[in-house]
């Protein structure tokens, strides 16, 4: 009579525990599901922002200003840097991009026409790039200005761009390690490196 009383209450013992486990790891699995929608929504919220896309286009705008600088500096390597003047046009922030778009940049994209038509001695070399960016922005259709900006294409193609340029200087320094070794490898380097966090970034979201 002992013993079966012993056996009943172990295996009611038993169906308890599993039961209790069963319910605990349920709940712990709707708890993980709940934080992993938490954090989700949590990023894209966070992301999707005016401030957060602000910041991260302006991270990105600056980066490639800043690969500008460097190659009329001390970058003499062989990659196409003009191909920051799209990346720049796809990636500058929207109240910066509209204002050069209006009366300010139309009269900015004159004078360097002009100086550079009738003045070609008076207009320096290193000022090419930044009056063809004017000139873009302002002549640019709304197919690339508003369209084409505003949505995955243009990320895409900021994407590809810095992807192409981290290959060619990884090349152009031979190899990926002289590429953090050489003279000014590492600002080089760092400076196309933060080209992909604007497009890696926007891509996850719109995965997301």
């Amino acid at each position: 009579m002992w013993k079966r009383n012993k056996k009943s209450y172990l295996a009611m013992r038993r169906e308890f525990e599993d039961e209790a486990a069963e319910l605990i790891g349920s709940d712990l699995r709707d708890l993980g599901f709940a934080a992993n929608k938490l954090a989700k929504n949590a990023v894209k919220l966070a992301a999707v922002s005016g401030a957060g896309v602000i910041v991260l286009e302006s991270i990105a705008s600056i980066a490639a200003i800043y690969l500008l600088i460097l190659d009329r500096t001390n970058w003499n390597t062989n990659i196409l840097t003009s191909l920051l003047i799209p990346y720049i046009f796809f990636s500058l922030p929207s109240w910066i991009f509209g204002f050069f778009r209006g009366d300010v940049g139309k009269w900015i994209a004159l004078i360097a026409v002009v100086l550079r038509l009738f003045f070609p001695r008076r207009f320096p070399e290193w000022l090419e790039l930044p009056a063809a960016l004017i000139l873009l922005v302002v002549v640019a259709p709304g197919l690339f200005a508003s369209t084409v900006r505003n949505n995955a294409v243009g990320v895409i193609i900021c994407l590809a761009i810095a992807c192409y340029l981290l290959q060619e200087h990884i090349r152009a320094s031979g190899g990926f390690r002289n590429s953090f070794t050489k003279p000014h490898g590492i600002s080089n380097t760092l400076g196309i490196i933060l080209l992909l966090v604007y497009p890696i970034w926007t891509l996850v979201l719109y995965i997301l």
